[in-house]
């Protein structure tokens, strides 16, 4: 029994002291760095316009002295002079901001958005790289960026800093099956607001309705959060997952929706055209044609193809083709003055040639709700005129 106990006692100091030297040793190798933690942040979206689809932002976290801030590449003054119309010509300018984290999440507890953090598998080194390159992008004359909403924004950019800053390449996992455009993506986060929906379908063209790449679609901030989610990081030969943990820090909460205009687009449309053809009908029977009706439509649609025809010189690359310009025309202002002198003119055939190109387009171009609807209402004005010759 003498003995067993002994060797009890030998084997306990034993093991005691291999865990006080490997705990020393372990002790005099730790770094400041081993508690510093980088997360990707992904908040839900909420009602406001600016904020249907969601937001990213890097956290950055030291455990051991409480320091706790949010890189935040979305800061914008709407305010600033000529906003819209920048916006428009793609010139908006972002600006990265860093703002402690006890500021960031009140203001998405209040709209009832979650917020989940993704906590970066990171060594020192590359954590004291990306330190280093967060400090510098935040300076004053680095901070400012020229946004672009697809290609440069404030989840392309977090993404790309934390690329940039690994010892290794990033690997994402193929989606299979998941090719959507950049349309489709905007309409998912759209299906409440059909008026924003339709505003962002009339400036987009062409370009909007190509397939995308894994990477094109990580500029909405849940794609980003769900490759980050399954990608590896190849380290020499070595893989291992970006993202090591994953927590919640705001727990989604009610979300207050805005009534928006009772009609939708096509509510709309299908109203006028049916005052198309009410005056179409009073036409055909009083012999007579309204004039002013026309030279209504035509300032309409004339001053709509304004807009689109500006947007050409955008530097957003997907506005440059737009074939609704076929159908909004800003060539009907022209000819407007000679419709109210009840003149005969060639618009109303260019119209309806223009018009038929419209319908043909929408085999390759996505068009706006309704807008098939007000093509009926101008070909409708074509076949009147057609008839009064």
């Amino acid at each position: 029994m003498k003995q067993f106990e002994i060797i009890f006692r030998i084997i306990f100091v034993a093991i005691v002291t291999f865990w006080m030297w490997t705990g020393k040793a372990n002790a005099e190798n730790a770094t400041p760095l081993d508690s510093i933690e980088f997360g990707l942040i992904t908040c839900s979206p909420h009602d406001e316009i600016y904020s249907l689809y969601g937001h990213t932002a890097i956290r950055f976290h030291n455990l051991s002295t409480g320091a706790d801030h949010i890189y935040n590449y979305g800061v914008f003054n709407f305010k600033a002079p000529h906003f819209m119309l920048r916006f428009v010509f793609g010139l908006t300018d972002y600006e990265l901001e860093c703002i402690p984290a006890q500021w960031f999440w009140p203001y998405y507890q209040q709209w009832g958005s979650q917020v989940t953090e993704q906590v970066l598998n990171l060594t020192n080194e590359e954590k004291a790289k990306l330190m280093h390159a967060l400090y510098e992008n935040s300076k004053r004359e680095n901070k400012t960026y020229r946004y672009n909403y697809f290609y440069d924004n404030c989840s392309t950019r977090p993404r790309n800093i934390i690329e940039a800053n690994l010892d290794g390449e990033v690997i994402y996992q193929p989606r299979p099956d998941y090719t959507p455009t950049f349309r489709e993506m905007i309409h998912e986060h759209t299906t409440r607001h059909p008026w924003a929906a339709f505003g962002n379908d009339i400036l987009l063209g062409i370009k909007a309705d190509a397939k995308t790449t894994l990477r094109e679609q990580e500029f909405l901030p849940f794609n980003l959060q769900h490759d980050m989610a399954h990608a590896l990081v190849d380290r020499h030969g070595v893989k291992s997952p970006l993202v090591k943990e994953c927590r919640v820090l705001v727990l989604p909460g009610v979300q207050m929706v805005k009534e928006e205009f009772p009609l939708t687009p096509t509510h709309c449309a299908a109203l006028l055209l049916a005052i198309s053809l009410a005056i179409f009908i009073y036409e055909h029977f009083k012999r007579r044609t309204l004039y002013l009706f026309d030279a209504l439509m035509m300032l309409l649609t004339g001053l709509a193809g304004c807009v689109l025809f500006v947007m050409i010189f955008s530097q957003h690359p997907t506005t440059s083709i737009n074939l609704q310009i076929l159908l909004l025309n800003p060539v009907s202002l022209f000819f407007i003055p000679t419709v109210i002198r009840h003149r005969r003119t060639c618009w109303f055939t260019i119209n309806m040639l223009c018009t038929c190109a419209f319908l043909i387009g929408g085999i390759w171009q996505d068009y706006a709700e309704g807008m098939e609807i007000v093509a009926l209402c101008l070909l409708l004005r074509y076949w009147r005129h057609l008839n009064d010759k």
